[in-house]
């Protein structure tokens, strides 16, 4: 069974608003905040997705001109522009220094309307990363623990206190560390830092378990390339990583699923299992996963050099693998089969 690299994943509602989405319909998508409420991990995800979907398109602008009062499309708007905001400074576009002004514009706007919405705090999280040198003071506080360096840790404590343990707010500020213009190794190990101290009280149950084995990955994303060896597992075998990842299997895999669960979560401890010679685990995130899948961390971490669909042959090599050891290993209970939505 060939992967499904849809960004809904299991959310129907999302694929369907999605569907619409792209031939520039917005009501689907409307009525799918609406139904999401007060869940904020759900509305993040669903905000953030279609958000980057819309960035190219005026669909967003043509909702807020039909309904100008809606706070939702005034949500998404700050989405949007700060997803236009990040591809142009990716870009190095001359525009860039604009259009982070008009998304900052635009999402501090949203946070006058409704405080115990956690989305417009990201967007502002989000655009953190951009200003590499931490020129904003809101950039530049100081952490909470003494090892970690300055950056946006205000920013951070306002989505924890709308929605505490918020998964995108500790992937943004991942992202904001390998930004910053330091040293690439200090980076990088300010991402383990980073993400060793998360995991450090991170309670059961909560995604943020899993910031090692993300941390790891961008480690073999920066410095991997080509040229990885074949004896690159024995990293994810070893302590400490393979703590980390036994620690995110039990305590948040284990544990009673939300309705829905990030496949980019589930790929990446199906990686670091497999990774990890720990096949028999493995085996049930792959399905818990079911059709779906993500190109990381795949992308990052094969040894396949420059072969093309390189990402998918290691991870269907690693399904096969873990479905082979489940085959010869004694039955022990039933696996975890929660639904699951893909994210960054």
């Amino acid at each position: 069974m060939d992967p499904n690299y849809h960004p809904a994943g299991a959310d129907d509602g999302l694929r369907s608003a999605i569907t619409e989405l792209r031939i520039g319909r917005w009501r689907t998508m409307r009525t799918l905040l609406a139904e999401t409420g007060t869940n904020w991990p759900l509305r993040s995800f669903r905000t953030q997705v279609l958000g980057i979907l819309a960035a190219g398109s005026d669909v967003v602008e043509a909702w807020l001109a039909e309904e100008p009062g809606s706070y939702d499309a005034q949500v998404m708007l700050a989405r949007v522009s700060v997803e236009r905001a990040l591809r142009s400074h990716r870009q190095r576009h001359g525009a860039a220094g604009s259009l982070e002004q008009r998304a900052r514009g635009t999402a501090v706007a949203a946070t006058r309307r409704e405080w115990r919405d956690p989305v417009p705090w990201l967007c502002l999280l989000t655009l953190a990363q951009v200003d590499v040198q931490q020129v904003w003071r809101a950039h530049r506080e100081r952490a909470p623990e003494p090892m970690l360096p300055t950056g946006p840790w205000g920013l951070l404590y306002e989505v924890n206190r709308r929605d505490p343990g918020s998964r995108e707010a500790y992937h943004r500020m991942i992202q904001f560390l390998l930004a910053r213009q330091v040293a690439e190794a200090g980076a990088l190990a300010e991402v383990m830092d980073f993400g060793r101290w998360v995991a450090s009280w991170a309670r059961d149950g909560s995604p943020l378990l899993l910031l090692p084995l993300y941390a790891l990955t961008a480690q073999h994303r920066r410095h991997g390339g080509w040229h990885r060896p074949a004896t690159w597992r024995l990293q994810w075998a070893e302590e400490p990583t393979i703590g980390y990842t036994l620690k995110a299997y039990h305590h948040w895999f284990r544990r009673p699923a939300p309705a829905v669960r990030s496949v980019s979560d589930l790929s990446h401890l199906a990686c670091a299992l497999w990774a990890g010679h720990k096949l028999n685990e493995a085996s049930e995130v792959f399905d818990a996963l079911g059709p779906h899948a993500a190109a990381e961390p795949w992308a990052s971490v094969h040894d396949y050099g420059n072969q093309p669909d390189a990402a998918k042959t290691l991870f269907l090599r690693a399904r096969a693998e873990a479905e082979s050891a489940r085959r010869r290993a004694p039955l022990r209970g039933p696996a975890v089969r929660p639904s699951a939505y893909p994210s960054g």
